[in-house]
């Protein structure tokens, strides 16, 4: 239950997104929830590649290279979901760096709803 609801969320966060910055559009609520879906597989599966493979260059920024990566996820999956579209690499980036924020929102909510037994 506790994922389903995270889910719901982080797919009416997509949506916030999208309502905040112009350059962000999905076209729906189900488009919202698959693009969820996949930004999540992307984060869970190709973000700890990137950010191995990337080591020295966020050594040397000091981690400041981790929001390229948080916007090229975002991007990737603008360019693979045809509900989900992305104007370019800075609104990527903004969107990514709002629906992070939107995303701990929603985890502190769900410890305080759903909490740890």
């Amino acid at each position: 239950m506790k994922i389903i609801v995270r889910w719901l969320l982080l797919a009416a966060a997509l949506l916030l997104v999208a309502y905040l910055y112009p350059g962000v559009t999905v076209s729906s609520f189900g488009s919202a929830m698959v693009a969820a879906f996949v930004l999540g597989l992307f984060n869970t599966l190709l973000r700890p590649i990137l950010v191995l493979l990337t080591l020295p260059v966020t050594l040397i920024t000091l981690g400041l290279f981790l929001f390229v990566i948080n916007a090229l996820m975002f991007y990737f999956a603008a360019n693979v979901l045809s509900g989900l579209s992305v104007t370019g690499f800075t609104a990527a980036l903004i969107g990514s760096l709002i629906y992070s924020l939107c995303g701990m929102v929603i985890d502190v909510a769900m410890e305080r709803i759903f909490p740890p037994k």
